[in-house]
């Protein structure tokens, strides 16, 4: 059982700095839970108390049903893998692996098979008996993987695991790295996993579930697909997904949106869910939710980025920049056009309460749910 329950978590710095504000969250036996936000929101210092590296200054950390914010790091059935690898430089491969394994004790046919079997499902059989400063940034990292999976911890934590690597190599290991969660969760062992990021991609990849974080408060917690179709606040809504949300400020009144002197007048799908009407409000459109429409928003167009089958479209309305992106074939019929009409698709229209930043498009959706 490697449940892990946050209740009420706070971290204070010198008894008056709050970096984290009381935050709760379960994180199911076997999940893979993400944490993601901006450099400085907290997520690696959250980590770090679930880890024991950090002390709590406030509530409590419960990992497989025990109250562990006493307990050393070596107490709490965790494995680490950090940002940057924390290999034994003297020690050959083989030895970084089997460290940990003596120190706990075990006989040397355990440590071998050990050896051999987290080897084998890492693919670095070739390479124990080489030294960390032989091997690839790939290579270091599939390593340090090794030498957390081969204590057979409850808990596998991360942090920023693949920073350091270029965008390939990253990509090859987000494979390898939840491919290894499905293969331990099939076999019936235990893979609990909560891994830090700053990178939504990773994130939306990776993760079961997400726990997006600002300034040491959680904004939401919901499956990759839930914080790209629902984002709960303005938040949310802008920092996940790529290019990033369209968040255009208006008036909200009378069914009808006005940015400035245009005016969208939004679908009854959309008036149904609005659990109120504020004047002051941010209307929120995907640029994947934006198409070519002479009977849309009127935009002048600024630049264009061929992406190879699309096209992402950078526009300026009302003194506002909007972004959309269109098929490489919409955009050649485009031709030298100074302005474009960009009309929402309403189904994927969301309307954020300016004042408190609240989606307020989601709650009769949710309620009808």
């Amino acid at each position: 059982m490697a449940r892990v329950q946050l209740r009420n978590v706070e971290k204070v710095y010198g008894g008056t700095v709050k970096a984290v504000h009381g935050i709760n969250l379960d994180i199911e036996d076997g999940e893979f839970m993400v944490f993601v936000g901006p450099s400085g929101c907290a997520k690696s210092t959250t980590l770090r108390m679930i880890a024991g590296l950090e002390d709590i200054t406030g509530g409590e950390v419960v990992i497989g049903g025990q109250r562990v914010n006493d307990l050393p790091p070596g107490k709490r059935s965790i494995a680490m893998v950090f940002q940057n690898y924390a290999l034994y430089p003297h020690m050959k491969v083989r030895g970084n692996l089997a460290f940990g394994l003596k120190i706990a004790g075990k006989s040397k046919p355990e440590i071998a098979s050990a050896i051999n079997d987290v080897a084998r499902i890492l693919e670095i059989e070739p390479l124990l008996d080489r030294l960390p400063k032989q091997l690839s940034g790939g290579q270091a990292q599939r390593v340090a993987l090794g030498r957390a999976l081969i204590k057979k911890p409850g808990v596998f934590l991360f942090d920023e695991p693949l920073s350091n690597l270029d965008a390939k190599l990253r990509a090859s290991m987000r494979v390898r790295i939840t491919e290894l969660h499905r293969r331990l969760k099939a076999e019936g062992l235990s893979s609990t996993v909560i891994y830090v990021t700053h990178d939504q991609t990773e994130a939306m990849t990776m993760g079961d579930r997400i726990c997006v974080m600002q300034a040491g408060r959680i904004m939401q917690v919901a499956t990759p697909k839930e914080l790209y179709a629902h984002p709960a606040n303005l938040f949310v809504a802008g920092f996940i997904g790529s290019p990033e949300m369209n968040l255009l400020e208006g008036q909200l009144q009378g069914g009808e949106f006005s940015i400035g002197s245009q005016r969208l007048a939004l679908a009854e799908d959309v008036l149904a869910r609005l659990a109120s009407q504020p004047r002051d409000a941010v209307l929120g459109i995907r640029p994947q939710h934006l198409a070519l429409d002479p009977a849309g928003f009127r935009a002048r167009l600024t630049n264009a980025e061929f992406m190879g089958h699309e096209v992402y479209l950078h526009a300026e309305m009302e003194g506002q920049k909007i972004v959309a992106v269109v098929g490489a074939g919409e955009f050649e019929q485009l031709g030298q056009a100074e302005f474009i009409g960009l009309k929402p698709v309403p189904d994927h229209i969301h309307v954020f309460d300016k004042a408190d930043g609240s989606n307020v498009s989601l709650h009769r959706r949710r309620l009808a749910a």
